[in-house]
């Protein structure tokens, strides 16, 4: 995974959408303007630009896109449970990129921003604050006179806080994290109400579960997670789990995939990885950019090059060592480094 800068020779960079070309090592270096330190990017059969944070924004997780922008939260040292950072700092920002990295409106949320997706339909953003405990929800609809709306929860029964969200058909759904124990809810539904967000469970860290891969596959056995993080639906581009749900438990090094969660019909399975994740993300054929923050950069980069509809890219959080990009394989659960991206220290992802 680890790549020296002195064996790179030639390769291109872009910063906040301008393309360099670096002939040799140390001949040419990054303009003032741009936060990334890392150098010329090796990314044979790749391109990328890096787009730095603005002003003060520090520590990028969650990524979205909405229309022709891109949607970052920055958590700018806020605590898990939106303890305010050493600065003094107590919210977290939003900022807006165009899609060629142009810096465009920024909000201030209050407490610690983890859990951002768009929400096409309504034309707004959706978002979750302080996943360890003391959380809210938010929506952010960038184009209003009063863009961003809190709303309180009723109905968190699980001990901890909310993390990552996805929209299931129409349905509003957020991780329950930081659970008290391994039998609380997993997933919770959410629906809007007059200033309250009410949830209810999906499922729960003990429901029972179809192994998808390993020595027991196709065997059934209750799950015992402990650290539901992030989620995303999986696009019909997929060549497993289409539709699905799916739901990573980081500590646990596993995915667990919902199909018709919260329904009479719901059958779960789980997919065991040999490592921690992240976010995780999924190729379409409509999709030609992964994005990704890089919280130790205080960057964003976006990435394009062979990413085949169906191939599913995740963030591998090693016990040792730095993250990085690597791409997932659905059926026996193993994570290929993408050698090429290795000076990425990835988070949060999206297509």
């Amino acid at each position: 995974m680890a790549c020296t800068r002195r064996a790179l020779k030639t390769t291109s960079l872009a910063v906040a959408g301008v393309a360099m070309t670096v002939a040799a090592l140390g001949a040419t270096t990054p303009p003032a303007a741009a936060a990334d330190q890392r150098g010329p990017t090796p990314a044979p059969g790749y391109s990328v630009r890096v787009f730095p944070a603005v002003g003060t924004e520090s520590l990028p997780d969650d990524v979205t896109r909405l229309g022709r922008s891109i949607y970052v939260t920055f958590q700018n040292g806020v605590g898990p449970s939106g303890q305010a950072a050493p600065s003094g700092m107590a919210s977290s920002t939003v900022q807006q990129y165009s899609l060629d990295g142009i810096p465009g409106k920024s909000w201030q949320v209050p407490g610690r921003v983890d859990g951002l997706t768009a929400d096409p339909a309504a034309d707004r953003l959706l978002l979750t604050s302080n996943e360890d405990g003391n959380s809210t929800f938010s929506t952010l609809t960038p184009g209003a006179s009063e863009p961003l709306r809190t709303y309180r929860y009723t109905g968190v029964t699980h001990g901890g806080g909310t993390d990552a969200i996805s929209v299931v058909r129409g349905q509003i759904v957020v991780s329950a994290s930081n659970p008290a124990d391994s039998t609380r809810p997993a997933v919770y539904s959410v629906h809007l109400q007059a200033g309250t967000a009410n949830l209810a469970p999906v499922f729960w860290d003990n429901t029972v579960v179809t192994a998808a891969n390993g020595p027991l596959a196709g065997h059934s056995a209750p799950l015992a997670l402990t650290d539901p993080d992030s989620n995303t639906v999986v696009p019909s581009a997929s060549p497993r789990f289409a539709g699905d749900l799916m739901l990573d438990s980081q500590g646990d090094q596993q995915l667990i995939f919902a199909h018709s969660g919260g329904t009479g019909r719901q059958s779960l399975q789980v997919l065991s990885l040999p490592q921690p994740v992240d976010d995780t993300a999924f190729a379409t054929p409509s999709t030609t950019t992964l994005w990704v923050t890089d919280p130790t950069h205080d960057v964003v980069d976006a990435v394009t090059g062979p990413f085949p509809a169906g191939q599913v890219i995740s963030t591998v959080t090693p016990n040792a060592g730095v993250t990085y990009l690597a791409a997932l394989n659905l059926t026996d659960g193993s994570l290929t480094p993408i050698k090429a991206l290795a000076l990425i220290e990835p988070k949060g992802l999206t297509f």
